[in-house]
């Protein structure tokens, strides 16, 4: 079996690596730049969407969000009609830097999709998205407490 994930794997270590490098100019780190993503992209989304966007354990949410906020890059608000419930949007400064991570990002799919044609880049995402939906499964499973046996 061809070692896919460990294909995937180094695929997202090298282009986070590069993205660290670069947003260092912004004060981002440590993939700070991802939350700030969704946060620009779906503001007044909640700390467990984030989770669930992003996949990650709620604690590496908070320290993310602790870090954005406190660099001023998101803020909390507290929702109207729940007031236990903190939502968060993109700042001034974190609207600023959107563009700058979009760009990145839309540059890096273009070197990563060097050389593929329109077919071959639509079957690498379809496909992807395949291995996704079923990593989520497992990922939904384990993060419910539950034990895979393998």
């Amino acid at each position: 079996m061809k070692e896919i994930l460990r294909e995937i794997g180094m695929i997202a270590r090298a282009l986070d690596s590069i993205s660290n490098i670069e947003f260092k100019e912004f004060d981002l780190t440590k993939g700070q730049y991802l939350y700030l993503v969704r946060i620009c992209e779906n503001p007044g989304t909640i700390q467990e969407h984030l989770v669930e966007m992003i996949k990650v354990d709620r604690s590496t949410a908070t320290r993310a969000i602790q870090k954005l906020e406190i660099n001023g890059f998101i803020e909390k608000k507290e929702d109207p009609h729940n007031k236990k419930i903190k939502r968060l949007f993109p700042t001034e400064k974190g609207k600023t830097v959107y563009p700058f991570i979009k760009r990145e990002n839309d540059y890096s799919n273009l070197v990563a999709l060097e050389g593929f044609s329109e077919k071959e880049a639509e079957t690498t995402f379809d496909l992807l998205q395949r291995i996704r939906k079923n990593v989520e499964k497992e990922w939904e499973f384990v993060k419910k407490g539950n034990k895979r046996e393998y």
